[in-house]
């Protein structure tokens, strides 16, 4: 099967949907399959990651002109996004107008589908499909042991709506409670004064420093698929959403949420937290669900 993928991946830190796309070149190709960046002809699936046209100016006007020339052609939308995860306002009308052509939907949490499909959403065939995470790199190891409580949490974006009145009142809380350490990793709003801050980390690098730690917090907002909590799980460390997280509610699950930061002060004092339900899945096993919807086997 030949598939156009309208995404090239990116090396270096970057966001959960870049890690998708470098695991289906690494990993399709093994199945059998050729992936191609461009048009050309008998694509039998274009794989549209985004309607954007991002670094190979490939959009949803171009998926559209070359499935009128060609009709048996699918086009599969992963929709990974919404107006109200950076508080934007024109996201939602152009997925919802592009699930109009659409041949299949996945999305990447069942928080999501709910959120577009209660807008009105267009393409009835869709799946649910968690992204993966590298076992080998996100797994548990050795803590920092200094006899405190170390928090952690990281991200690519420095988006306001990642958290960042959550990770402010963190840094207020372990100036005065010398009991708790927080670490923040990633690219940062430069309002820190207690918080030890790390550059941004992918790979091995990000698991070997975030699987030193006790606690995560995530203080993300309308979230649809994070990586940043498959991540943490897969670590073992015990993981907390808020409760407007989204996906990253669902991921961490209904006893992992906190509803208010006073909420989330009461958690970390009783300083007993267990375990996440999930276990995340790896990327072979996340790729092969996307190989399926892609041959029609699911």
């Amino acid at each position: 099967m030949k598939i156009l993928i309208n995404r090239k991946p990116v090396d270096g830190p970057w966001g959960g949907g870049n890690l998708l796309i470098r695991a289906m070149y690494e990993i399709l190709p093994e199945l059998g399959h050729q992936i191609v960046d461009a048009f050309c002809s008998d694509i039998d699936v274009i794989f549209m990651h985004d309607p954007r046209p991002g670094n190979t100016g490939i959009s949803i006007n171009e998926i559209l002109s070359y499935k009128s020339m060609k009709k048996d052609t699918k086009i599969i939308h992963r929709v990974n996004e919404c107006d109200a995860r950076k508080g934007t306002s024109d996201i939602d009308l152009l997925l919802r107008q592009c699930s109009e052509y659409t041949d299949t939907t996945i999305f990447v949490s069942d928080w999501i589908k709910e959120y577009h499909t209660d807008k009105g959403w267009n393409c009835n065939n869709s799946s649910v499909i968690y992204n993966g995470v590298n076992t080998d790199h996100f797994k548990e190891s050795e803590k920092i042991n200094n006899g405190k409580i170390n928090i952690v949490t990281h991200h690519w974006s420095d988006n306001v709506m990642k958290g960042f009145d959550v990770y402010d009142g963190l840094d207020r809380f372990v100036k005065e409670n010398r009991e708790f350490t927080f670490t923040y990793i990633g690219r940062h709003r430069d309002t820190f004064k207690n918080t030890k801050t790390i550059k941004p980390l992918f790979g091995e690098s990000l698991g070997r420093e975030l699987s030193r730690y006790d606690v995560y917090i995530s203080g993300s907002r309308f979230d649809p698929g994070p990586n940043h909590i498959l991540e943490s799980i897969s670590c073992n460390i015990p993981t907390f959403s808020h409760i407007d997280g989204g996906g990253a509610c669902e991921f961490s699950g209904e006893s992992h949420v906190y509803r208010s930061f006073d909420d989330l002060i009461s958690i970390l004092k009783l300083k007993k937290y267990t375990k996440n339900i999930l276990k995340p899945q790896t990327w072979a096993e996340c790729v092969e669900k996307y190989e399926k919807v892609f041959t029609g086997e699911a």
